[in-house]
C-alpha cells in the first residue's frame, strides 16, 4: 500500500478501534486537533496536508452522546473537503439513527435518511458500515454504501469459543429470523425463534418460544443490544424451556441505561460484542462481557476499496 496516498482520521475520542485499523494497515492515524469552547462548540484542525489523498474517517457513534459525535463527523468531513481531498469515505460500523429507517406512525421523522443526506451535504463520498438494521438504507445515499457483515467473524467465535455439536442459533425476534437461518446453515445446526410482544419501547411484555432447545446451548444472535432488556428474558424463556446455557452474540453494543445491571443479574452466561461501538470501560463492571475484535475486516475493506479491489469476500470470510 502507498502510504502517501491514504490517510486515516479519526476523533479525539474512543479512537481505540481506529488505532487498531490503523495498525493493521501499517499507517498511523493523521493528527488532527480538536477543541471545545465552553459553548460547546467545536473547533476541528488537521495537523497535515490532505490534498489530493483518499480520506477514511473511522467514527465509532453508538455509545456516550450520541448527536456530538454525529456532528463532529461532519465538520471532519466537511474539513477534509475544504482542504481538497480526493475521496472522503465515512468509516461507520454502527450506522447512527439506523433503527429510524421509516415512518411507523404519523408525523415521525425518516431521522436516517436525514443522517444520509448530511453526509452527502458535508462532503462524504463513500460509506463504510457494518450490520445495518435495515438495509435498505443504502438506497438512501446516492454515493456507494458498503455494508459488511459480522456473521463470518461470528462463525469463527463459535467454532473456536463454543461446543458446536450440542448449539442451537436462536433468534431472538422474528425480524432477526433471515440472520439466524443464515448463520446456523454456516454452521449446520437447527434454529429456533422467540416471538415477542412490546408493551412499549425497549420494553418486551410476552415471549413465546418456536422450537425445541432442550440440552442445548443457546446461541442469540443478534444485530443490537442496547438496554438488553430482551436478551435477559430470552435467556429466562430458553432456560426455563430445557435448555442447558445461553450465550448472546452481537454486532452493536450499545449498552446504554441499565444494560449491565440487567446482564449482570439474567441467567445469560456470555454477551459478546464486537467492538462497532466502544464498551472497553464497562467490561470490567460486567464479568459476562466479551469482545469480539472486527478491525480486521475494516481494514481489509479499506485497503480493497483504496486499491479498486472487490469487498465481496469480507462478506464470507473474515480476515486473521
Amino acid at each position: 500500500m502507498s502510504a502517501n496516498s491514504i490517510k486515516l482520521l479519526a476523533s479525539d475520542i474512543d479512537r481505540g478501534l481506529a488505532e487498531l485499523v490503523a495498525k493493521r494497515l501499517g499507517l498511523q492515524l493523521t493528527p488532527v486537533e480538536f477543541k471545545r469552547d465552553s459553548n460547546k462548540e467545536v473547533l476541528f484542525s488537521i495537523g497535515e496536508s490532505i490534498r489530493d489523498e483518499d480520506i477514511y474517517i473511522i467514527m465509532q457513534i453508538g455509545a456516550g452522546p450520541v448527536n456530538d459525535k454525529v456532528f463532529e463527523l461532519l465538520i471532519m468531513i466537511n474539513a477534509c473537503k475544504a482542504a481538497s481531498a480526493r475521496r472522503i469515505t465515512a468509516v461507520l460500523p454502527n450506522f447512527p439513527y439506523a433503527r429510524q429507517d421509516r415512518k411507523d406512525k404519523s408525523r415521525a421523522p425518516i431521522t436516517a435518511k436525514l443522517m444520509a443526506d448530511m453526509l452527502t451535504t458535508a462532503g462524504c463520498d463513500h460509506v463504510i458500515t457494518m450490520d445495518l438494521h435495515a438495509s435498505q438504507i443504502q438506497g438512501f445515499f446516492d454515493s456507494p454504501v458498503d455494508n459488511l457483515y459480522a456473521e463470518p467473524s461470528v462463525v469463527r467465535y463459535i467454532k473456536e469459543k463454543i461446543d458446536v455439536k450440542n448449539a442451537i442459533i436462536i433468534s431472538p425476534d422474528a425480524g432477526g429470523a433471515k440472520r439466524a437461518a443464515g448463520l446456523a446453515d454456516k454452521l449446520d445446526l437447527n434454529f429456533a425463534l422467540i416471538h415477542k410482544e412490546r408493551a412499549r419501547a425497549n420494553e418486551v411484555s410476552r415471549m413465546v418460544l418456536v422450537g425445541d432447545v432442550t440440552d442445548k446451548i443457546c446461541i442469540i444472535v443478534d444485530d443490537m443490544a442496547d438496554t438488553c432488556g430482551t436478551l435477559a428474558k430470552a435467556a429466562e424463556v430458553l432456560l426455563d424451556n430445557g435448555a442447558n446455557s445461553v450465550i448472546a452474540i452481537v454486532t452493536h453494543g450499545i449498552l446504554s441505561g441499565k444494560a449491565i445491571q440487567n446482564i449482570n443479574n439474567s441467567r445469560l452466561e456470555r454477551v459478546v460484542c464486537t467492538n462497532t461501538v466502544p464498551f472497553e470501560s464497562k467490561l470490567s463492571q460486567c464479568p459476562k462481557l466479551d469482545s469480539l475484535d472486527i478491525s480486521g475486516v475494516l481494514a481489509e475493506a479499506i485497503r480493497r476499496l483504496h486499491n479498486g479491489e472487490s469487498i465481496s469476500f469480507l462478506f464470507t470470510n473474515a480476515p486473521y
